[in-house]
């Protein structure tokens, strides 16, 4: 154990090193190449701002509303033709928009059932497994100003809920 988190120390460093010495045997100015993709990288955050401010905002309000509750209820029987316990239900719905909301209402689930309960386990897989799909839909196609995106929702949503159930599945097995 103590080996796997020395290597985990000095990936970095090592990384930052090797990059370094790439730019340096290839005679680049190394620290200029670094400040012209940090301001490409700041005209892209402030390019993607108001979508992210957006996408927080309506996270806010569903989970203020009462609608993710609602929502929750809708989907119940569902879920549970699929072994989907109805306190991970919500945490999927938020997953779909926002990852530290989620990984807020893990915490919220991990405080009341405990991180070792199947309810606890199966949030955790999930949320470490699923992607925020509306968000990098919303940023990144915003972003490059898509214009044919129709099967793309589709798609993203068929391979994250595919990956659910794999999630429920596999830790159906392993709890």
């Amino acid at each position: 154990m103590k080996v796997i988190f020395f290597l985990s120390d000095i990936c970095i460093p090592f990384l930052v090193c090797c990059i370094l010495l790439y730019g340096w045997s290839r005679k680049l100015a190394v620290f200029h190449v670094f400040l012209d993709g940090a301001k490409r990288g700041m005209g892209i955050a402030a390019d993607i701002l108001p979508t992210l401010i957006g996408l927080l905002a309506a996270v806010q309000v569903l989970r203020d509303s009462g609608l993710l509750a609602r929502l929750a209820e809708i989907f119940a029987p569902a879920a549970h033709l699929v072994r989907i316990p109805a306190e991970v239900i919500p945490l999927i719905l938020i997953k779909l928009f926002s990852g530290s909301a989620a990984t807020g209402m893990l915490l919220d689930l991990f405080e009341e059932y405990g991180p070792d309960s199947q309810v606890g386990f199966l949030a955790a897989v999930i949320v470490s497994s699923a992607e925020t799909v509306l968000f990098v839909m919303s940023v990144y196609l915003n972003h490059i100003k898509a214009e044919r995106s129709r099967w793309i929702l589709p798609g993203a949503l068929f391979s994250t809920f595919s990956g659910i159930l794999a999630a429920v599945w596999i830790t159906g097995i392993l709890y």
